[in-house]
């Protein structure tokens, strides 16, 4: 009696062990408690993606930000009644100043941007040199149809100013010209001014009284990551160069045309003020220059790493669940197909290995970049797995199947890594057949006993 139970819990284990379908359902069980490390594994992706980020704002913090270019402004002061009480709460009329603002009728930028990488440990950030020109002309005043009366203007206080976004940048002070005049720009921060960090200058227009006033001026900046324009300009005209490969056009508008070769690039923007979300001129207390119209007329480049390793190991890691799921699917057919038994540990430490390779690439990737990690971490992996399955099943033709289907899938990944947008089409068609294939091999297998194939089918004659 007692040697029975043993052996009827021996015979339990045993078929449990041997049936396909406890198999199937311990090996799904399986690659769903594997989506636990490997949410891990997107998780310190983007813990260092954040520490990669805090390098940069160091550097900008030491350099320069990202730099936005705003026009010159042409202020102009207006006397103005407003109604008031006085100590015996009679209603008095009292005089007041407002502001004219108006923009530039046609605008040039030219700019010549040169970046450069800085690094801070294993960190990257893209810095850059500009030397940036603008010519332009204001638009003459429009009285009449802005019901102004030119007699109430201040001309001998007229103000010019100009908004960038990181005075720290500016490699000296700007002196610019106003009808040939010579004006050395500084910083302003008068109430009434547009921007959050002016450059500005007084004028005396007392003598013409006229805003139809030419204007040009050179500045040479430094900044981090991406060179921005405000569209001001009635008629504009931007272009920037530099010596870069890798540039993203962004903001509301994208070049009328542009080149980009191995070392160089080239963009123009030409925009009426069609383009933008205020008027040529207003007088203050209209809400104009809002942070939401500036952002709709905002536009420029930002200078990419060549590589992001991040974003790739993160597309990466996404694929995991999918890599791990076919690769058990793949060795459990290699089991019934070639009367082999795997055990279940063993799964678990293949699972385990694939994990692991996405902090070898993650941690490759920081130090020799991207595609060298990715081709060091397969390797390494492949060799790691098709090594362990020859060694337990002492095949080493299996080991070898299992390295080249593994090779397969860590090949396809990269090759839907490295594309943008056919990666959806050439991923479908890949599914599909993978799922072809396995397939294929599923109806090798004899369902019903583990490990015979099925026998070939008799013709009628035969029988």
């Amino acid at each position: 009696m007692e040697s029975t139970q043993p052996q009827k819990e021996k015979s339990f284990f045993a078929q449990l062990q041997e049936s396909m379908g406890a198999k199937l359902f311990l090996i799904a069980i399986l690659t769903l408690m594997l989506l636990i490390p490997s949410t891990w594994i997107q998780y310190l992706i983007e813990e260092r993606q954040g520490r990669q980020e805090e390098a940069i704002n160091e550097i900008s913090a030491k350099w320069s930000g990202p730099q936005l270019i705003e026009s010159p402004v042409l202020q102009l002061p207006y006397k103005t009644w407003i109604k008031a009480s006085d100590a015996a709460g009679k209603s008095i009329m009292k005089d007041s100043l407002a502001t004219i603002y108006i923009l530039p009728e046609s605008l040039d930028i030219q700019s010549q941007v040169k970046p450069e990488i800085l690094h801070r440990g294993i960190f990257d950030a893209v810095v850059y040199h500009a030397k940036i020109k603008l010519t332009g002309k204001f638009s003459a005043l429009e009285s009449k149809k802005s019901g102004i009366n030119p007699d109430l203007i201040l001309w001998d206080k007229a103000k010019i100013v100009a908004g960038i976004s990181d005075f720290k940048g500016l490699k000296s002070s700007p002196i610019i010209k106003i009808e040939g005049a010579s004006y050395n720009a500084e910083p302003d921060f008068a109430p009434e001014n547009l921007f959050v960090n002016n450059l500005g200058l007084l004028i005396d227009l007392q003598a013409g009284k006229n805003t139809a006033i030419q204007f040009n001026y050179e500045m040479e900046l430094r900044g981090t990551e991406a060179l921005n324009f405000l569209h001001l300009g009635k008629n504009s005209i931007i272009k920037v160069n530099g010596d870069w490969n890798n540039p993203s056009f962004t903001g509301a508008f994208l070049p009328e045309s542009r080149k980009v070769t191995e070392k160089q690039f080239s963009s123009t923007w030409k925009m009426s003020n069609f383009n933008r979300s205020f008027p040529q001129q207003w007088i203050s207390g209209q809400s104009v220059l809002t942070p939401q119209n500036k952002e709709n007329s905002t536009f420029g480049v930002k200078f990419l790493l060549p590589v992001d390793q991040y974003q790739k190991t993160m597309r990466s890691a996404k694929y995991a669940i999918l890599i791990i799921l076919l690769s058990f699917i793949s060795l459990f057919f290699i089991e019934l197909l070639n009367k082999v038994k795997v055990n279940l540990l063993q799964y678990v430490l293949i699972g385990a290995a694939m994990i692991i390779y996405y902090t070898l690439l993650l941690s490759f990737s920081e130090q020799i970049g991207f595609d060298m990690a990715y081709f060091i971490a397969s390797v390494a992996t492949v060799l790691l797995v098709s090594t362990f399955i020859g060694a337990f099943l002492r095949n080493k033709k299996t080991a070898m199947a299992f390295a080249l289907i593994l090779s397969i899938f860590y090949g396809f990944i990269y090759v839907i890594i490295q594309l943008q947008d056919l990666a959806l089409l050439f991923g479908s068609i890949g599914l599909f057949i993978t799922v072809a294939a396995l397939m294929y091999f599923s109806v090798k297998i004899n369902w019903n006993k583990s490990g015979d194939s099925i026998p070939p089918l008799k013709s009628t004659a035969e029988e």
